[in-house]
């Protein structure tokens, strides 16, 4: 389960970074208020720091994961709430919201007990450093 966070938030981040490159720091700016445009850019840092706290098995990288999703689905469909209404097959293109969604979805249903395992083993390694008989 690891892997599979940290590999798509890797590819939120190199997603990211090509809009950014694209455009620079308005890449978003047709579309998005000055809140969403900045959240955008923020996850060219967010994205990978929650990479590297679940791959250091940190249970606090599954919330902030949790809580950068959410805000990204919603910023993403309020960006293009319109197209959806207008055309509700944009929500199948491959890239754009059809990832975005299906991972958050995924978070949603894996993330407390991703949680709940990232918790035990911390607390078995925080429990073997203090007596290391006990491992």
């Amino acid at each position: 389960m690891v892997s599979v966070y940290v590999i798509c938030f890797l590819w939120g981040t190199t997603m990211h970074l090509v809009d950014l490159a694209g455009g620079g720091h308005n890449s978003y700016a047709s579309q998005a208020p000055p809140f969403i445009r900045a959240y955008f850019v923020a996850l060219v840092v967010l994205d990978p720091l929650v990479a590297v706290l679940l791959a250091r098995l940190r249970p606090v990288g599954v919330i902030l994961a949790s809580v950068v999703m959410a805000l990204d689905v919603a910023a993403n469909y309020y960006v293009n709430w319109s197209r959806i209404s207008e055309q509700p097959s944009y929500l199948l293109r491959p890239l754009g919201l059809l990832p975005i969604t299906v991972f958050a979805l995924f978070i949603a249903v894996t993330a407390l007990p991703f949680y709940q395992r990232l918790a035990r083993i911390r607390s078995r390694s925080a429990e073997a450093a203090v007596d290391p008989a006990a491992g």
